[in-house]
């Protein structure tokens, strides 16, 4: 048993060494799988490997303040809801977390978690904001976002810091740099893709977005 779980974590090491596409590694439990992006092996000016962009203009540039150089994820255009998923794996409960900067935004400045995405017009958003100083969760159905918890929370524009929900069965915590800011329950969208999210003129950039499955 010693001997697996030390091969499980050196695998893993090694997974989340490797770069951008998706770096996925065997759980050291059960059959769950975990992913990673921080896009440093993708090209700049370039979409990461498997996103899908919704809304909002979408791209991997460099950074030389980037968490995991050299690389990150930036929505710099206008819409009223940028978003992408980052892939096609379908999550129950799950742990998401990703490194956030709020750039810059008039009237908004946002950068959000979006997870259980049925389609482009149905998921729920974990959304930090360096304009309000709040941290909330919505709901977004039929192309309509709702509030279903509000929770404050300083949130600096122009630093790097850290996003994380946890989703099991209808219960979603959101947390802002490891700690817990915001609580809801649910029972809209069972299970669904991963992605991220900002708001109207929002410019955010995202790097290491970790997804740990907990089924």
């Amino acid at each position: 048993m010693e001997k697996i779980s030390i091969r499980a974590g050196l695998f893993m090491v090694f997974a989340l060494v490797m770069g951008g596409t998706p770096c996925r590694a065997a759980e050291a439990t059960g059959g769950s799988r975990a992913a990673y992006w921080n896009f440093d092996k993708d090209r700049p000016g370039a979409l990461p490997a498997g996103a899908t962009v919704f809304a909002g203009k979408w791209a991997v540039r460099a950074d030389p303040d980037a968490p995991s150089l050299p690389n990150v994820l930036c929505q710099t255009g206008y819409s009223e809801y940028p978003a992408l998923s980052l892939g096609d794996k379908v999550y129950t409960d799950v742990t998401i977390a990703a490194q956030f900067k709020p750039v810059s935004g008039a009237g908004d400045r946002a950068a959000g978690i979006i997870f259980r995405i049925r389609d482009k017009d149905n998921y729920y958003i974990l959304r930090a904001n360096a304009l309000e100083d709040n941290v909330n969760i919505y709901k977004y159905t039929d192309g309509r976002r709702r509030v279903i918890q509000e929770g404050s929370a300083r949130v600096p524009s122009g630093t790097w810091q850290e996003l994380r929900v946890v989703v099991q069965g209808n219960r979603i915590r959101g947390f802002l740099n490891g700690k817990q800011v915001v609580e809801a329950v649910d029972d809209t969208f069972k299970a669904g893709k991963i992605g991220l999210w900002t708001k109207a003129d929002s410019v955010t950039c995202f790097d290491t977005v970790r997804v740990n499955p907990a089924d």
